[in-house]
């Protein structure tokens, strides 16, 4: 008997032991692991789905609309569910043939058994509802409603605003910490991709039990588990989309750039760059052939001309030379000095234009007239270490911290360069820098920052697109985090002496035929020359003239004089921008749109019809002023290191009521 006692009392014992071991386990299981095992046991029972957070809109500096999304429905497959025999089922229903759903099953198995694969984008809403009403017959079948970009105005704004697309694998590498994974879109380049993070927002989660086929059952834990999306920052920029669009439509057939800028804080009104595409293509899925197509194009649709390409600026370079000149004290606003029709640097002869002889002019008419000799004279009255130092006060030679990533920084040579470029150099290979010719070059950008800075007197602000970001549900704003403007060192008087000659330009000089009807503006045309084909056509300006509220920067290739292409596209720019509308019942008006239009082109690219470059480097011509008579300059090089006077000695006469 008590040999049977201890028999019970020991397996009483054991099954304590052993039931207390379970508890333990079930409580570490239920309670202290919880977190790491229901990791685990959710890649059985669980299915995790992303929801999408809604990614930011874009709105013009008037609160137009003008980027915003639309749905766009994914079928999804995942292979470890999907059965074989449900092949027909699933391609009857999208409407494609049953090898196309063989296919896409095989690049889900390559991809993941387990995970879910996006494998028909961009489906009908009719097809993506059959699909949906018949889910229950298609185990391992899902789907996700993804965004695409909707563009609402006709305005494109390629350059500036950029386009979204499906992130390519080397990106993905980068970037799977930061919640991406295969499929999502991505910001790739403007202001889609320098906001991406702002625009994405936070991705949701939603979880949802599963049964052993991969059929949704219902939430998991009610949902508790689940988190919602945040949506993205909207942006409102200080773009204006009828400027904007009116610009666009002024490019048709041209290579060129536009930039438009408020005077008083830097924002970017207009920023074009054309050819361009329509960035609405990337709201489907574009194929490689069609993509192509577009980076491959000869006219290089990619290539933002506003911040990337290179020009002389030819006479849009005069009001720095007359701010220089004056701030150095080379001259005094009235004062008068010879214009002759050319001057001569060794056996060379530089032009003025059609050989005029402006007699004894002072700054401002050297303005109003451009009159090269007077620029030459004031170049070989200084050095080029100087007129570097002019230039870097308006930050020629550099890149502009700006939320477009492709800049060029241009060239603004000093003797350094000229040294290393050349070795032994003379007078010769700078005097053309007086009028903004030679070894040199700015973007389109930077010239709009220059004249904005002349229309508000010497300060230099740094251009912006965003005026600020805006939450949607919260109402937070940020504003953009930009360096403080600098002011250029050069006294307010010799501005207003500048700024006086631009506006003679428009009223009677080169750009009176584009003067903004009813508003008086200032402005300077120019015309790089180019050996490559035709010249280039420039034209800088800023309207009121008594109290700037739009300074433009227009650049087109190989249109001519900076009068007969960029200046008309500048004027119009700025007089929709001041008065809402063209006044077409003016016919001036009616004549430079229809001009522009239908007759004002750029030249092929070169390889294109375009003329070839015959010169060697050694025949570079130095450029004079791009005009017909600057094709009789000899072109070859003077070798000597002295300086040689004008053609006619320049001295300035008895200052009158200086």
């Amino acid at each position: 008997m008590d040999e049977f006692r201890i028999r019970v009392r020991v397996y009483a014992g054991v099954i304590v032991v052993v039931l207390a071991i379970l508890c333990i386990r079930l409580i570490q299981l239920q309670v202290v692991s919880a977190d790491t095992y229901w990791g685990a046991s959710q890649s059985n029972a669980v299915r995790e789905q992303r929801v999408e957070p809604a990614r930011g809109a874009i709105y013009d500096r008037s609160g137009t609309l003008l980027v915003d999304n639309q749905p766009s429905y994914t079928i999804m497959i995942t292979p470890r569910f999907f059965e074989p025999d449900r092949v027909s089922l699933l391609a009857d229903l999208l409407g494609v043939a049953d090898t196309t759903v063989h296919r896409k099953l095989q690049e889900a198995r390559d991809w993941s058994l387990f995970q879910p694969s996006r494998s028909f984008r961009e489906v009908s809403f009719d097809t993506f509802s059959r699909v949906q009403e018949h889910l229950y017959e298609l185990p391992g079948v899902t789907y996700e409603i993804e965004q695409r970009r909707r563009y609402h105005t006709e305005a494109q704004a390629t350059h500036a605003l950029g386009y979204v697309r499906e992130i390519d694998a080397r990106t993905l590498a980068r970037m799977r910490d930061d919640g991406y994974r295969q499929g999502d879109r991505i910001g790739r380049t403007g202001l889609e991709s320098f906001y991406e993070r702002r625009l994405r927002g936070t991705q949701g989660s939603e979880y949802m039990l599963v049964d052993v086929r991969g059929r949704e059952v219902k939430s998991y834990r009610d949902g508790d588990q689940d988190r919602p999306p945040v949506s993205g920052y909207d942006l409102h920029l200080a773009l204006d989309h009828q400027v904007q669009a009116l610009a666009e439509s002024l490019f048709v057939g041209k290579r060129g750039a536009a930039v438009a800028l408020d005077p008083d804080n830097g924002e970017i009104i207009s920023f074009v760059s054309h050819p361009d595409f329509d960035p609405g293509i990337f709201s489907r899925s574009v194929s490689d052939a069609r993509w192509d197509s577009i980076r491959n194009a000869p006219a290089d649709p990619l290539y933002n001309r506003a911040t990337m390409s290179g020009f002389p600026p030819g006479s849009t370079w005069k009001p720095l030379m007359s701010l220089m000149a004056l701030e150095e004290g080379m001259i005094t606003p009235n004062q008068k000095v010879d214009c002759p029709p050319g001057y001569r640097v060794g056996n060379r002869v530089f032009h003025n234009h059609r050989y005029k002889d402006e007699g004894w002019i002072d700054v401002k008419e050297a303005l109003e007239v451009s009159c090269n000799t007077f620029y030459y004279h004031l170049m070989m009255e200084t050095d080029v270490n100087t007129w570097n130092r002019y230039a870097r006060m308006f930050e020629f030679g550099q890149r502009i911290p700006l939320d477009v990533a492709d800049q060029q920084a241009g060239l603004i040579p000093d003797s350094s360069y000229f040294n290393d470029t050349y070795g032994r150099w003379t007078a010769g290979y700078t005097v053309n820098l007086g009028i903004g010719q030679g070894d040199m070059s700015v973007t389109p950008m930077q010239l709009a920052r220059y004249v904005a800075a002349i229309a508000n007197g010497g300060t230099l602000h740094v251009p912006r697109f965003v005026h600020e970001l805006r939450h949607p549900e919260t109402g937070e704003t940020v504003k953009p985090d930009l360096p403080e403007a600098a002011t250029v060192p050069i006294d307010s008087s010799h501005f207003a002496a500048v700024r006086e000659g631009m506006r003679r330009v428009m009223e009677n000089g080169t750009g009176e035929w584009v003067q903004i009807p009813g508003v008086t503006s200032a402005g300077k045309t120019g015309t790089a020359q180019n050996p490559h084909g035709e010249d280039h056509s420039l034209f800088i300006m800023f309207a009121p003239f008594e109290d700037p509220e739009i300074a433009i920067a227009v650049a087109v290739e190989n249109a001519g004089y900076g009068g007969s292409a960029a200046a008309p596209i500048a004027s119009l720019m700025a007089e929709q921008y001041l008065n809402g509308s063209i006044d077409l019942d003016i016919w001036q008006r009616r004549y430079w749109i229809k001009r522009l239009m239908e007759e004002v082109r750029s030249a092929p690219p070169k390889g294109f019809g375009a003329p070839l470059d015959n010169e060697t480097d050694g025949e570079r011509v130095l450029n004079a002023e791009a005009a017909p008579d600057s094709a009789d300059a000899p072109r070859s090089r003077s070798t000597r290191t002295v300086r040689l006077d004008p053609i006619t000695p320049i001295q300035p006469a008895a200052p009158e009521n200086e």
